[in-house]
């Protein structure tokens, strides 16, 4: 009754979220974001003609100077806006970081239990094994459908979007792809150093080591598992506190979503914005077939218990605020707790599958934009090499365009493209994010089922 109950005020909280955002954009934040866009249009006009102007001419150092009052009109509009909206996004905020507070310590307590119990290395290198193949063939797929349809629909060619100046920086960080960088990420130099900056994939590898150790030196051991297994019960009573918060974190997401954009974006993306949620719900649908053919007509219910940490993780533009949840549904699904907590954490490393079909779609897309055609043989060079510097992202906002901006250069497709996204990408990120629990989810229900660790579901409630 209580989670039926969540999941009503989480979608309540979703409904008054767009309403209170329209409402706000239209009465507050309407006349900062007419500044912001008359600052951006000066500023425009200034490019163009400082680019037409010797620089040793008398009139490029007044051009400079009005541009640099532009941009400072606009810097002042943005931090205005940014303010106006601080009410509601410290909700979302809290929200994350309580979420943030107890992940790491969630995912190394049930981990080591799970690696534990599984007893020996061949038996964690054979689930392993299981999981990475599903993990790679996902994010294949993934990156690859992302690939056909935006190819199919051609957005960026049918929209006819104003281009930016090339030179316009975006403020995005690129990702680097060398094999030492990923290396240096895969493998923690400090387990606490992981911990303090929520670094999963280090956490998950220390987990790894620390539980094999543990179940090595035998009954020495079982004192600790059992005070591990403890700890992972008293973080998932944490977890039901915070849940609790989660509506409200929902509506503060949304609001602060749809107050700084407006609706009016909607209709300027609306080509963009609708084929490819279109192309994730092709996604949806092969996830589920994928996991239909493992786990026949469970698979509905699975996606029936998810669907709360889908909410959660498409208000929140994150899917690590969905982790605490989904690990208790898969639970209670039957999936046994070592396979969870093995599978699921590596899942939050390597299996974005939404995030994955993202990376394709909007590379191509910005590429189509600037009328660059790209070979088949460029376009499956561009899928492997995401396919490659992809694997560690976080879970978190704007890590897919991160990977992207380090990608672009690669193909000589402008980086300042970005600018035609970033604006929407708050809305295209709770999609994908919500794709990227459901991917997760239905990776550790099959691992689960391939290793004969999936029984009915389970009564008991671990979250009250």
């Amino acid at each position: 009754m209580q989670k039926s109950r969540l999941t009503l005020y989480i979608f309540i909280a979703l409904i008054l979220g767009v309403l209170a955002g329209y409402l706000y954009n239209i009465y507050v934040i309407d006349s900062v974001n007419r500044n912001l866009s008359a600052a951006e249009a000066s500023i425009k006009k200034l490019d163009a003609r400082l680019a037409l102007t010797d620089s040793t001419t008398a009139a490029f150092k007044p051009l400079k100077a009005q541009r640099a009052a532009q941009a400072d009109l606009r810097k002042a509009a943005d931090t205005l806006r940014e303010d106006k909206l601080e009410g509601f996004t410290i909700l979302t905020t809290i929200f994350l970081n309580l979420i943030k507070m107890i992940v790491g310590l969630l995912v190394f307590s049930t981990l080591v239990v799970g690696v534990a119990k599984v007893g020996d290395i061949k038996a964690v290198g054979r689930i392993g094994g299981k999981t990475l193949l599903w993990f790679l063939s996902a994010t294949l797929v993934s990156l690859l459908l992302g690939m056909l349809l935006v190819n199919l629909f051609q957005p960026g060619t049918e929209m006819h979007l104003p281009l930016p100046d090339s030179h316009l920086a975006t403020g995005i960080k690129k990702s680097g792809i060398s094999f030492k960088d990923f290396i240096d990420h895969v493998f923690p130099k400090s387990f606490f150093d992981a911990m303090a900056k929520n670094e999963i994939l280090q956490i998950v590898v220390f987990s790894i080591f620390f539980g094999i150790a543990t179940a090595a030196i035998g009954e020495k051991g079982e004192i600790l598992i059992k005070a591990m297994d403890a700890l992972a019960h008293v973080v998932m009573k944490i977890t039901g506190y915070v849940m609790m918060l989660a509506p409200l974190a929902v509506f503060g997401g949304i609001t602060a979503v749809v107050a700084k954009q407006g609706l009016g974006v909607l209709s300027t993306y609306a080509v963009f914005i609708g084929e490819f949620y279109f192309s994730l719900t092709v996604l949806w649908a092969v996830i589920i077939f994928a996991g239909f053919v493992v786990l026949r007509k469970r698979v509905f219910n699975l996606v029936g218990k998810i669907k709360d940490a889908m909410l959660i993780a498409f208000s929140t533009s994150t899917s690590e605020a969905a982790y605490p949840r989904v690990l208790v549904e898969l639970e209670r699904f039957g999936c046994s707790n070592k396979i969870v907590s093995f599978v699921l954490p590596l899942g939050y490393s390597f299996n974005l599958d939404g995030s994955m079909m993202y990376m394709t779609f909007a590379s191509l897309f910005l590429a189509q934009a600037y009328n660059m055609h790209l070979s088949i043989g460029q376009q499956v060079t561009m899928l492997l090499i995401l396919m490659l510097t992809s694997k560690g992202i976080a879970g978190v906002p704007r890590a897919s365009l991160v990977v992207i901006a380090g990608t672009l250069p690669l193909f000589n497709i402008p980086e300042a493209g970005l600018a035609l996204i970033l604006g929407i990408d708050p809305l295209l990120d709770m999609g994908r994010s919500a794709t990227n629990v459901l991917g997760n989810a239905m990776a550790t229900a099959v691992v689960s089922k391939w290793e004969n660790e999936l029984t009915e579901e389970r009564i008991s409630e671990l979250v009250n």
